[in-house]
């Protein structure tokens, strides 16, 4: 046999071949959870320009470095001050138990820092637990309360979401229970498809007119913000600063999702390094830098991602993917009330997958209760045991944040600049505006 009759296509291998199959014999597409698989740009390929010669560094014992944030200072009269730059991203109770919510409310807390609800209303143990929660508002309308946003530290408007932009959201009938159907005023055990744009919004004017509606109803006083799915960001972000947002959150599309189509995740969007490149640009044009305060999500996993994305010109990230793994997504093992680590191998088994691998968030059969309403399954996630780690992780990120920051000699973390980075890839150098690692050449902008 020769090596050809062995050689895969490149435009039709074994996965595409597979899809095809699959889509031949049911007549549906895919879903999932999580986020894109595909390789796409990233922070990974941007480098920082240490302190040596021409830059000193600080000294990291003696010399401090500050991580002071304030969110929501143009029109809200209580401005949300956090310790860190580092937020929890909004998801739901529903896509999360009820344990997880509490979980990322404690860490928040001791963290110093804010979470978010996601879709579906406002719980008890998530407001109980979390000093600084914002609310999120969503096309859907699902559980929302004017209550429960006066109760809110901040609100977030949701015009889309980077693993879907464009598309509304998905609970699939398993995962609502009785309670979770409850909140959302939903039939129990049917899927869950929300719309895709708020049912009172068909342009721009209407944002403004639903962003003052906000305003009355919380007397002014908390940050409103405005969160795009990134895909025509530079004109999406003026918009929103039009509509009067105090804070705009652009999520990439490496965010994550509990469940959307296929199709979705890996083809509709832009990455979170375009993203903030175009929504700092937006607000530079606007002479709106650092009075309207910017957010960025979608795949932020570390503290040098941190850094780079404050570096680019935004001012905190939010986390969610990241902070489903530190709960222990995706591990091989959960820990039981005796501190025991019991082995979950056969249960991801089940669901066709292993650890490491495993993006069934979808099913609510989460074989670490992470994202599950299954009454058991949900026992699997202790909120003490999730709170520890989510802040272990945080505690880790700031760090190595704090770390970059000072080595680029740095005394505040928002002190870190577009002069401090490279790029690595002509592709990052021309997303992100910045010069090819030993050059001064950014492809597209300057000549070679």
């Amino acid at each position: 046999m020769s090596n050809l009759s062995k050689e895969e296509s490149f435009l039709f291998g074994h996965d595409t071949i597979q899809y095809i199959q699959h889509a031949a014999a049911t007549g549906l597409y895919d879903i999932r959870g999580l986020g894109a698989k595909r390789h796409l740009p990233s922070f990974d390929d941007l480098l920082f320009l240490a302190g040596s010669a021409s830059r000193y560094p600080l000294e990291g014992y003696r010399e401090k470095c500050t991580t002071t944030t304030v969110l929501g200072t143009r029109f809200a009269k209580k401005p949300i001050e956090l310790k860190i730059p580092i937020t929890i991203a909004g998801m739901s109770f529903g896509s999360l138990s009820a344990n997880v919510k509490e979980a990322l409310g404690a860490a928040a807390t001791e963290l110093g820092t804010s979470t978010t609800t996601g879709d579906g209303g406002m719980t008890p143990e998530e407001r109980a637990s979390s000093k600084t929660l914002v609310y999120q508002c969503l096309p859907s309308r699902y559980g929302f309360n004017p209550d429960d946003v006066r109760r809110a530290d901040a609100i977030e408007l949701v015009i889309g979401q980077g693993a879907k932009p464009g598309g509304g959201g998905m609970l699939l009938g398993q995962k609502i229970t009785a309670r979770v159907a409850k909140m959302r005023t939903l039939p129990a055990g049917v899927d869950q498809r929300s719309a895709c744009r708020h049912p009172d919004w068909t342009g721009p004017d209407d944002l403004t007119i639903k962003v003052q509606e906000l305003r009355e109803l919380t007397d002014w006083q908390i940050p409103i913000y405005i969160k795009i799915g990134a895909t025509r960001v530079f004109n999406d972000v003026k918009l929103a600063v039009h509509a009067g947002a105090d804070v705009v959150v652009v999520d990439g599309m490496q965010g994550g999702t509990a469940a959307t189509q296929k199709v979705f995740i890996e083809h509709v969007g832009v990455p979170t390094l375009v993203a903030v490149q175009q929504a700092v640009a937006a607000l530079e044009e606007m002479n709106m830098k650092d009075k309207v305060q910017l957010i960025v999500s979608g795949g932020i996993r570390s503290g040098a991602d941190v850094a780079k994305a404050l570096a680019l010109g935004a001012d905190a990230v939010s986390i969610g993917q990241g902070v489903l793994f530190a709960l222990g997504c995706n591990s091989s093992t959960w820990v039981n009330h005796e501190g025991q680590h019991v082995n979950a191998s056969e249960e991801y088994a089940k669901l066709g997958t292993m650890p490491g691998f495993c993006h069934h968030c979808h099913t609510g059969k989460c074989p670490v209760g992470v994202t599950t309403q299954d009454e058991i399954l949900e026992q699997r996630l202790i909120p003490e045991v999730g709170a520890r780690r989510v802040k272990n992780y945080f505690k880790t990120l700031n760090m190595e944040l704090t770390t970059i920051a000072r080595a680029c000699g740095k005394s505040n973390v928002h002190h870190l600049e577009r002069e401090d980075l490279v790029a690595l890839t002509v592709e990052s150098a021309a997303m992100a505006r910045l010069p090819l690692a030993g050059t001064n050449w950014i492809p597209g902008y300057t000549a070679i």
